[in-house]
C-alpha cells in the first residue's frame, strides 16, 4: 500500500500536470502561463515556483493574450499538447473569457485556472469578489460556463482527485476537446491535505481513433460510388488526425478533387493536384464551381459554418451531403448522411471499401485560378498606388515560401485563404471565433511549438491596436517570427461589409470617425519600445527583401507597410468565385443604396438550403 504526501492544493495541482504524460514522452501540458493577483500568487505562484523546470511558468502581459499563445500552441500542436494558464480573481479570470470561446468554437485543448472567491466564505465580499444578491454561489467565473467544455470548482483539496482527470479527458479526446476551467478557490489552493503518493505517478493519455460503424460506412461507400461529380470539403479535423496524406491518397485514387475551410486549409500542400483551393464565402473560383456542381459532397473534419456553405447556398439543392466527423454533432449538420468516427482511420476503410472505384473531375479549373492567383499576386509596377493586400501577400509568398502563415480577423483571413499557397502545414487561421487580438500572441503560441518553422504573423492595424503586448514577451523570451503589420488606417474590412450591406462609411476607417484630429500611430516606434526589430516597407520589393533579412534574427520583426483600403480581400478574386454570406440588411429606412441591398438579400435568401 503506498503511503501520502502533505501538500497544498496548489501544489498537488502542480506535481500531478507534472507527470501527465504523451505517448512520446513529453508532457501533454507543457507548462503555465501566469499572471498573478491576490487570488492566486500565494497558492498557484508558491506552487508553481516551487516546482521549477519540472512545471516551467511563463510570464505573459493579458491574460486574453496568454490564453490566446496557449491556444495557438495547442493548435500548431495538432492537439497532442496543450499549455495551462493561470489568473488570479476577477477581472484577470473573465479576461481569459474570451480565449475560452475561441478555444471552444475551434475545438482546442487548454486549461484555464482561474482564482476564485474563498470556500470559507469568511473575508467575503473579498477584493474583486462579484456579489449576486439573489445567490450566494455564483461567481464571477460562473462566466465560463457557456464556453468551456468542462467547469470545475475546486473548494476542497481532495476535489482535485476527480477533477484533474476529468480535465485531461476531455483535453484529450478527440470528440469534446476543449477549454477546461478549474475556478480554484483561494484559500483552498493554499490548504494543506495528505495525498495518496499514487496520485502523482506518472501517467499516459493516448488519443483514440473511434472505427467507423459497419452500416455508416457501407452507406457511406454507396453514395460515393454512385456519384458522377463527388466533391471533398476537407476542414480541420483532418489535420487533427493526421489525416493529411490519407486525404491525399484518398482523393487521387478515387478522383475527387479537394476543397479546404480556413481550418483544413495545407492540409494537402498547394501543389497537390487535387488541391482546388478555398471553399465557400472566401472561396476560389475552382473550389466554389467543383462544389456549386457537385452531386455529392463529402465533408471530412469540417463544421460547416456559413463561410464554408455560402450561408447554405453553396451546394446544388438536389446535392447529397456526407460528413465524416468524430463528433456526431458536427457529422449530422445539414442533414448529411453521417459517419462517425477518426478522419483518417475513416478514409483508410473508405478506400478499402471502393477499391478502384475512381470519379472523373476537370484539372482545367485548378489551373485556372492558379493563374489569376499569381496574376493577382504579382508586384506592382513601381511608383504606383499603394499596395492592395493580395500583392502583400505574394511579395511575402515570394520570400518565404515554406513559411506557416497565420492570422485571425479582418481581411487578411478571406485574402490568405484564396491566395496563400502553403506546403503542408504551412497555414495557421483562428477563424472559427475569428478574434481580433489573437495575431501576435498566436504566432509566439505557433513558433513555440514549431521551433524549426518560420512564421509569418499578417495582421492589420486594427487587430494589432487591440492586442500587441505579447510581443514584448517574445522579445523577452527570444522567440523569433515575423510580423507584416498592413496598416489602411481603419478597418477596411468591415469599412467594405458596411457599403456592401447599403450602410454610408461610418465609424471604421479613422476618416469617417467622430475625431477631433486624425490619429498619426507610428507602429514601427511601437513595435520598436517594445524590443522587436521594426521597420516600414516603402513598397512591395522592400517588403520582401526585409522579410527575407527577418529570418536571421532572434527576435520578432514588425515590418509595417501602408496598403489600400479600398480592394477587397483578393482585388476581385472573391467576386469571381461567386458566392454569398448572409448578413442581416435592414428591411426598411435608409436611402436608396439600403433598399438596393436588401432586395439583393431576399434573392439570395431565397437560394439558401432550409435542411438541418
Amino acid at each position: 500500500m503506498s503511503g501520502t504526501i502533505r501538500l497544498t492544493a496548489a501544489q498537488a495541482m502542480m506535481r500531478w500536470l507534472s507527470v501527465q504524460m504523451t505517448e512520446d514522452g513529453e508532457r501533454f501540458v507543457e507548462g503555465c502561463w501566469a499572471i498573478f493577483g491576490h487570488g492566486n500568487v500565494a497558492g498557484i505562484g508558491e506552487a508553481l515556483h516551487g516546482i521549477g523546470d519540472a512545471f516551467p511558468t511563463w510570464r505573459g502581459q493579458n491574460e486574453q493574450t496568454m490564453a490566446h499563445a496557449a491556444i495557438a500552441y495547442a493548435k500548431a500542436s495538432k492537439r497532442r499538447r496543450a499549455h495551462a494558464v493561470t489568473s488570479s480573481i476577477g477581472p484577470g479570470a473573465t479576461n481569459m473569457v474570451t480565449a475560452a470561446a475561441l478555444a471552444h468554437v475551434n475545438r482546442l485543448p487548454v486549461l484555464l485556472i482561474a482564482g476564485d472567491v474563498f470556500a470559507s466564505r469568511r473575508p467575503d465580499p473579498v477584493l474583486q469578489q462579484v456579489e449576486d444578491f439573489d445567490d450566494g454561489t455564483v461567481s464571477a467565473n460562473d462566466c465560463f460556463r457557456p464556453v468551456v467544455r468542462y467547469f470545475d470548482r475546486i473548494q476542497r483539496p481532495e476535489q482535485l482527485l476527480t477533477a484533474l482527470p476529468r480535465a485531461l479527458r476531455v483535453m484529450t479526446d478527440p470528440a469534446n476537446c476543449g477549454p477546461v476551467c478549474l475556478a480554484f478557490c483561494q484559500d483552498t489552493q493554499a490548504e494543506a491535505w495528505d495525498w495518496p503518493e499514487a496520485f502523482f505517478e506518472p501517467r499516459v493519455w493516448r488519443i483514440r481513433r473511434p472505427e467507423p460503424d459497419a452500416g455508416e460506412l457501407a452507406r457511406v461507400a454507396d453514395l460515393i460510388r454512385a456519384a458522377k461529380r463527388p466533391a471533398i470539403v476537407a476542414g480541420g479535423g483532418v489535420i487533427y488526425s493526421g489525416a493529411e496524406a490519407a486525404l491525399s491518397a484518398f482523393a487521387a485514387r478515387h478522383g475527387i478533387p479537394v476543397a479546404e475551410t480556413q481550418a483544413g486549409k495545407s492540409a494537402l500542400a498547394q501543389s497537390d493536384p487535387m488541391s482546388f483551393g478555398a471553399s465557400g464565402v472566401d472561396g476560389s473560383a475552382a473550389a466554389n464551381a467543383v462544389l456549386r456542381e457537385a452531386d455529392l459532397v463529402i465533408g471530412v473534419g469540417a463544421r460547416l459554418q456559413d463561410f464554408t456553405t455560402g450561408s447554405r447556398t453553396m451546394f446544388a439543392p438536389d446535392a447529397r451531403l456526407v460528413a465524416i466527423n468524430v463528433h456526431g454533432y458536427d457529422a449530422m449538420k445539414h442533414g448529411a448522411e453521417p459517419l462517425v468516427a477518426d478522419a483518417r482511420v475513416a478514409l483508410e476503410k473508405l478506400t478499402a471499401a471502393l477499391g478502384d472505384h475512381r470519379a472523373a473531375f476537370d484539372p482545367a479549373p485548378r489551373a485556372a485560378w492558379l493563374a489569376a492567383v499569381d496574376a493577382h499576386c504579382a508586384a506592382p509596377d513601381p511608383g504606383n498606388d499603394l499596395p492592395t493586400d493580395a500583392q502583400v501577400i505574394g511579395a511575402v509568398q515570394r520570400a518565404a515560401p515554406d513559411a506557416i502563415a497565420m492570422c485571425a480577423a479582418g481581411t487578411m483571413p478571406g485574402a490568405l485563404k484564396l491566395l496563400w499557397q502553403p506546403v503542408q502545414g504551412g497555414y495557421h487561421m483562428e477563424y472559427g471565433y475569428s478574434c481580433m487580438g489573437y495575431e501576435v500572441a498566436g504566432a509566439m503560441g505557433i513558433k513555440l511549438a514549431a521551433p524549426d518553422r518560420e512564421v509569418i504573423c499578417f495582421v492589420g492595424d486594427g487587430s494589432y491596436m487591440m492586442a500587441n503586448s505579447e510581443l514584448a514577451t517574445a522579445v523577452m523570451r527570444r522567440v523569433p517570427f515575423t510580423v507584416v503589420l498592413t496598416d489602411n488606417r481603419g478597418y477596411g474590412c468591415i469599412n467594405r461589409l458596411q457599403q456592401v450591406c447599403g450602410g454610408a462609411e461610418f465609424n471604421n476607417m479613422y476618416v469617417d470617425c467622430n475625431v477631433a484630429d486624425q490619429p498619426q500611430i507610428d507602429y514601427v516606434a511601437h513595435a520598436a519600445s517594445m524590443g522587436a526589430h521594426a521597420v516600414k516597407a516603402a513598397d512591395i520589393a522592400d517588403l520582401e527583401a526585409q522579410v527575407a533579412a527577418a529570418r536571421s534574427r532572434a527576435i520578432p520583426t514588425v515590418i509595417v507597410i501602408d496598403t489600400t483600403a479600398k480592394d477587397g480581400p483578393a482585388h476581385g478574386l472573391t467576386e469571381e468565385a461567386g458566392h454569398w454570406w448572409d448578413v442581416a440588411v435592414p428591411q426598411v429606412g435608409g436611402p436608396q443604396r439600403l433598399r438596393d441591398a436588401y432586395t439583393t438579400y431576399l434573392q439570395n435568401a431565397a437560394k439558401a438550403r432550409l435542411v438541418n
